[in-house]
């Protein structure tokens, strides 16, 4: 099998790539080649004996689609994409990256002829205020971002390849990643991470909203299992509405805090510093907070259960299972 992972090089690409080549095969059949690109090079994976093709290029190239699936790769995991709060203060690069980089890289493979997997990641922010208090797959399409608006186009226009036979797609809407290792990002949902990372690593972390907002959740463990089983599900059992909400955990700022101080002390969660930001208030007051999930809970996509559990993932995976005190 042969694999291309755009945005490779990413946190969740370079955990994805990690994942195959530890399991050694996808569906049942073993891994022979990875095809990985990101801006940057990614590194080729260690311990992979199968053939890897790795290097950097801008999704929003012309050049850079046709290159990407020259060997014709049986599954492609489409992860490339500018983070919200970019796309919001940088339009341009938005369009380039997550619309013309995306509708490019479907029409490759439409030109090619060879019909893959295809598995986008797409985004909870697709959805937009007002809201209920359970949020179906089927409500209404009204973000309230260009990153939302993005990736609702994409979600479109992978539907409609998939129902011509273009691509085989499936469109997952990943909750916000938590708790993001590393060093912060320009996402606007950036702070549900910093709120935890930096106060488990002994850092003080700035709170830029209320401690009423409430959010949806999910691992980075979680997320890479979401993209394994989304590559592996039966087109029959999925039907036409390709694009589905992932599982995950909702809760509050607060609630947030309150795990955080459960499982590493007062002096951990007194770390987190208020500092009201208006930009990001606004954009996080447009997003959705609580799901309905049972469709891809049918479909066997499995989240954590507690945020206590998102953070105790984190512990075990970054931090050693050591948090400064």
């Amino acid at each position: 099998m042969h694999i291309l992972i755009t945005g490779a090089a990413g946190m969740i690409g370079r955990k994805l790539t990690a994942r195959l080549v530890r399991n050694g095969a996808l569906n049942g059949r073993a891994i022979e080649k990875l095809t990985l690109t990101d801006v940057i090079v990614p590194d080729r994976p260690k311990g992979f004996s199968g053939a890897v093709e790795s290097f950097a290029a801008d999704i929003g190239d012309g050049a850079t689609a046709p290159k990407a699936i020259a060997g014709r790769p049986n599954v492609i995991f489409h992860l490339a994409a500018v983070v919200s709060g970019e796309a919001e203060t940088d339009f341009a690069k938005g369009v380039h990256v997550n619309l013309d980089g995306s509708r490019m890289l479907l029409d490759a493979v439409r030109m090619a002829g060879d019909r893959p997997r295809f598995v986008f990641t797409s985004s909870i922010a697709v959805f937009g205020a007002p809201f209920p208090d359970l949020i179906p797959d089927e409500f209404q399409h009204t973000p309230l971002t260009s990153y939302g608006t993005q990736k609702a186009m994409i979600e479109l226009l992978l539907a409609d390849y998939t129902r011509r036979g273009f691509v085989d797609g499936v469109g997952i809407r990943l909750p916000t990643i938590n708790v993001r290792p590393g060093k912060p990002n320009k996402a606007a949902s950036g702070f549900f991470s910093s709120i935890i990372r930096e106060p488990l690593a002994g850092q003080e972390a700035v709170l830029p909203v209320e401690d009423s907002v409430t959010h949806w959740h999910a691992s980075p463990r979680a997320a890479v299992g979401f993209l394994i089983h989304a590559a592996g599900l039966d087109s029959a059992q999925l039907g036409p509405r390709i694009n589905l909400t992932l599982p995950g955990v909702g809760c509050t700022v607060a609630e947030q805090i309150a795990a955080l101080r459960r499982i590493a002390g007062d002096k951990v969660a007194a770390r987190i510093r208020r500092a009201p930001d208006p930009l990001v208030s606004r954009i996080v007051a447009g997003w959705p907070r609580r799901f309905d999930p049972r469709r891809a809970l049918a479909l066997g996509f499995q989240a954590e259960a507690s945020f206590d559990e998102i953070i105790r993932v984190h512990v075990e995976d970054e931090l050693g299972g050591t948090i400064v005190s």
